[in-house]
């Protein structure tokens, strides 16, 4: 079963270039569609988000996602806050190759005494997609007809994954 232009695989996802500029790819997931690109400055339209971006929303939104359950658990009321990650390349030093970096930065908004911002900062290491790029990963690639594509974890799986990075 070949996919359409607009479907993905179950709980995967599919990039297919566009064709607009150099990098401009439509990613289909579940519920839709994003664009992917590079900015303008290196020859992208600027019409989307970078890779290593959505590879650091990501980690943003896990973070959000995993201390709001928390906090929700616990029965804590939580100021408006905001995630952000980015990500950046090392250099290696002393002949090492280069590491990747992320740096994700926790804004809260209003008052939260200390004890429960460092468990919720325990808690943001704990998210499920924090934990896969600290531990690392393994890419296997195929090549083949759509009906074969790889299926991701279904979405009950993160949230399975949350809601035990959020157990006492």
């Amino acid at each position: 079963m070949a996919l359409h232009q607009n479907e993905s695989p179950n709980a995967g996802v599919v990039a297919r270039p566009t064709g607009f500029g150099r990098f401009q790819a439509e990613i289909a997931v579940r519920g839709g569609t994003i664009l992917a690109d590079e900015p303008v400055e290196v020859g992208g339209g600027g019409t989307g988000p970078t890779p290593f971006e959505l590879l650091s929303a990501a980690l943003a939104a896990c973070t959000a996602m995993t201390m709001r359950l928390y906090a929700e658990r616990k029965g804590w009321e939580l100021p408006p806050f905001a995630v952000a990650a980015a990500h950046s390349i090392l250099p290696g030093e002393d002949g090492a190759p280069p590491s990747d970096h992320f740096a994700r930065h926790i804004v809260f908004e209003g008052a939260l005494d200390d004890a429960r911002k460092a468990k919720l900062i325990e808690i943001a290491d704990k998210c499920p997609v924090h934990r896969t790029l600290r531990r690392g990963f393994t890419i296997a690639t195929s090549v083949g007809p759509a009906s074969e594509q790889p299926a991701g974890e279904p979405p009950t799986r993160h949230e399975r994954e949350m809601e035990k990075a959020c157990a006492d």
